[in-house]
C-alpha cells in the first residue's frame, strides 16, 4: 500500500487507484471541463489566445484551483493554444484569431491535488470542410479509443483503435506524444501510444488512471519543434487536431472523469466553407 491512500497497489510503475482516487479525478475532470466551457463563448474572430490564457487563469482562482501548467518545466501560461498547423503545447500570444482557424485548448486544472486533465477544439467562425472533416475524425478517433478502454484489453488496443479509424479517414496520426498517467502526478505511468497493434503493450486493469489524447493530421504524421521548446507544429504545414479525455478503467469498462457539464466537448460545427 502506497503512503498515498487513494493508490490501493500497482502494475510495475502504473498505479491503481480505489474510490477515493476517481472521487478526486471526478472533481478535478470536472472544474477543468467547466473552464473549458466557459471558453467557448469566448473563442471568436479578433479574440487573442492571450485573452483566453487570461481567462482561464482567474477561472481557476475564483474556483480555488491551480493550473498546473503555470511554473511546469518553466511554462509560464495556465493554457495550451495550438491554432491551425500547431499540433500541440502551443504558447498564448498577442495573435488574434482569424475567421476560419480551428483551435485546441488544452487545460489542466489542479483541485485539492488531482489533476484534471483535457483539451478540445474550437471552430473560430466558419471553417472549411477540410477543417470540419479533420474534427471529426480526431473526435472519432477518440471514442473509438475510450471504447477499447476497458479490463482484459491492452495500451495496444487502444492505439490500434484510433489508428485504425484516423487511417481510414485519410488521415495520420502523431506518434511524437502519447497519452499518459494522470493522477496525483501531471504525468505517470503508464504511456498510452495513438497507434499501435491489437494485444500489444500493457493489459489494463481496474483503477489504472490515465489520458487518451490523439493528435491526427490533415497530412503527414512528422512534427517539429520550434525554437521556443515548446510548440510544436506539422513539418508539411498541414491541420492538426487534437481532443483528450482523462479516464479511469473500471470494472467493466472506463468512467470519463472530463466530460463536459454543458454537453460543449464536440464543437459545434455548421455549414462550412468548402
Amino acid at each position: 500500500m502506497s503512503q498515498d491512500g487513494a493508490i490501493i497497489g500497482r502494475l510495475g510503475d502504473v498505479p491503481l487507484y480505489g474510490p477515493e482516487g476517481f472521487e478526486g479525478m471526478r472533481r478535478a475532470g470536472r472544474l477543468s471541463a467547466m473552464a473549458l466551457d466557459m471558453l467557448a463563448g469566448e473563442v471568436r474572430p479578433g479574440v487573442t489566445t492571450l485573452t483566453l490564457d487570461r481567462l482561464a487563469f482567474e477561472f481557476a482562482g475564483d474556483h480555488g484551483a491551480r493550473p498546473a501548467n503555470v511554473g511546469y518545466q518553466g511554462y509560464q501560461n495556465t493554457l495550451c493554444t495550438s491554432i491551425n498547423h500547431v499540433v500541440c503545447h502551443g504558447i498564448p500570444a498577442e495573435r488574434a484569431l482569424r475567421e476560419g482557424d480551428i483551435l485546441n485548448i488544452d487545460i489542466t486544472l489542479i483541485v485539492d491535488g488531482w489533476h484534471g486533465d483535457t483539451s478540445r477544439m474550437y471552430a473560430v467562425g466558419e471553417i472549411s470542410r477540410k477543417a470540419e472533416r479533420l474534427i471529426e475524425v480526431t473526435y472519432e478517433s477518440l471514442a473509438r479509443g475510450i471504447a477499447a478502454a476497458r479490463p482484459g484489453n491492452t495500451t495496444g488496443d487502444i492505439g490500434a483503435a484510433i489508428q485504425s479509424y484516423a487511417e481510414r479517414g485519410r488521415t495520420s496520426v502523431v506518434r511524437d506524444f502519447v497519452g499518459h498517467g494522470v493522477g496525483r502526478v501531471y504525468h505517470d505511468a503508464p504511456d498510452i501510444p495513438h497507434f499501435g497493434e491489437p494485444g500489444s503493450g500493457i493489459r489494463l486493469l481496474p483503477g489504472m488512471i490515465f489520458t487518451i489524447e490523439p493528435m491526427i493530421n490533415l497530412g503527414r504524421p512528422d512534427v517539429k519543434i520550434l525554437a521556443d521548446g515548446w510548440t510544436a507544429v506539422t513539418r508539411d504545414r498541414s491541420l492538426s487536431a487534437q481532443c483528450e479525455h482523462s479516464i479511469g478503467i473500471t470494472e467493466t469498462g472506463c468512467e470519463i472523469f472530463t466530460l463536459s457539464p454543458a454537453g460543449l466537448f464536440k464543437p459545434a460545427l455548421g455549414d462550412a466553407r468548402p
